[in-house]
């Protein structure tokens, strides 16, 4: 698990969201409708929206289909428990999230586009004290030591 802070659109948090919990379910016009979010609540992992205005739309399975608007945050807890993100309101739809997140969330996060690969790479690295492989180029004192001839027949 690695913790995260970084900023986000409300838009990418709500495709990470469905990614990780509906995405085999969810009915098309939600999945493209930007003010539908799923919310869940139990034992099995949670999601809560908090907005100004919401309203229920539809339950299928354990997902709650909301409509929300001006939503100012959201507290997702995976089913295993290993992922725990908030994402918070900073201005209009652009907020910040923080929490714990397991390498599968992490894989999420990079479907809905909100974090790329090499993101991942950096942060994961970062977290583990290990520089990411484009800055592993040896240091002058290793790049004078001399190398085997790999060559020879």
């Amino acid at each position: 698990m690695v913790e995260l802070d970084l900023t986000c659109n409300l838009e990418g948090f709500r495709r990470f969201l469905i990614n990780s919990t509906c995405r085999s379910y969810i009915p098309e016009s939600y999945f493209r409708d930007p003010e539908v979010f799923p919310e869940k609540e139990g034992d099995q992992g949670s999601i809560y929206v908090e907005a100004v205005d919401k309203v229920d739309l539809k339950s299928i399975r354990d997902i709650k289909f909301i409509n929300a608007r001006d939503v100012l945050g959201i507290i997702y807890t995976s089913k295993s428990g290993n992922t725990r993100l908030k994402w918070r309101q900073l201005r209009g739809r652009i907020g910040r999230i923080s929490g714990e997140a397991s390498g599968n969330s992490l894989g999420n996060l990079v479907m809905a586009r909100v974090l790329s690969p090499d993101d991942v790479e950096a942060i994961v690295g970062d977290q583990q004290g290990v520089r990411p492989a484009e800055q592993l180029d040896p240091t002058p004192e290793e790049a004078s030591e001399p190398q085997p001839d790999l060559t020879q027949e």
